[in-house]
């Protein structure tokens, strides 16, 4: 089913929820808690979730002795490695609790360009969600390069959407919505909403997040929400720490209405064997 409102979210199928560097590394890591709370809870309704979640460099950088993100590649490699070990830690010790497991997926942007790769993701990941894990996605930061990276998981998040036919997708972020300009700007109002179709060229966005350890912003969210609902999904846009509130439908974020999805079909991918047949 597709959710059409951001009112249906809590009665959703199937959700990708994807969180940020800046919302769950540094001094914000103890929002990794009330978002797995969220994602727990909405598995207890009877809804599949998938995470995609950003933070392995950022974790990775003070067991590296390094106070900001480097620039160069291999570093940025080494702090993903260290980080991303240390990250699914904290996400499993904190699905203990709610006696979950989680899975881990690492994707690069050749992944889902390559069919064969792509069907093995898919393949994967539906049958993670059947064993009743919860998946969590990043970007294989280790191998990745300059010229393939996805950008903060934004766009990587509204593929994985795409891939398994995700009624809604749920972008967290440090803000609660997308302003008509920089919120911290005077005159900024929330856009409650957005209809298939419609434009955001009126929008001043900003930059990337404010703890300055991600690579997305506003933009990359926006851009990421028309992939995610030109083929089917609705996408909310919302803070972490709204997750809750948004997962149980509440009137937070700004909601990307979904254009309609064809009868019969669960996604524009499809693996032999897999659910999205």
């Amino acid at each position: 089913m597709t959710v059409e409102e951001r009112s249906g979210l809590p009665s959703a199928r199937r959700i990708v929820v994807k969180v940020g560097s800046s919302s769950i590394s540094g001094d914000r890591t103890a929002q990794i808690e009330p978002l797995v709370d969220a994602l727990a809870a909405a598995r207890a309704r009877g809804t599949e979730v998938v995470l995609v979640s950003s933070g392995a460099i950022a974790t990775g950088l003070p067991f590296l002795d390094l106070s900001a993100r480097p620039t160069d590649l291999a570093t940025q490699q080494a702090a993903a490695a260290v980080g991303q070990n240390v990250l699914m830690n904290r996400y499993q010790r904190s699905l203990t609790r709610h006696g979950l497991v989680a899975g881990q997926i690492l994707l690069t942007a050749g992944d889902l360009d390559d069919p064969s790769s792509r069907v093995n993701a898919l393949r994967a990941l539906d049958r993670l969600l059947a064993l009743g894990i919860l998946p969590i996605v990043n970007e294989n930061d280790t191998v990745a390069t300059h010229e393939i990276r996805f950008g903060d998981n934004d766009r990587l998040a509204s593929l994985v959407s795409v891939l398994l036919g995700a009624d809604a997708l749920v972008l967290l972020s440090d803000v609660d919505a997308i302003y008509t300009k920089p919120p911290t700007e005077p005159g900024a109002t929330r856009i409650t909403a957005v209809a298939q179709g419609g434009s955001l060229a009126h929008v001043q966005f900003g930059g990337a997040g404010s703890a300055g350890v991600g690579t997305g912003g506003a933009g990359t969210k926006a851009s990421a929400a028309m992939i995610a609902s030109e083929a089917g999904s609705g996408v909310l846009i919302t803070a972490t720490e709204l997750v809750g509130d948004a997962l149980g439908g509440a009137d937070v974020g700004t909601w990307f209405e979904p254009a309609p999805r064809p009868a019969g079909r669960a996604s524009m991918f499809t693996a032999p064997g897999s659910a999205a047949e």
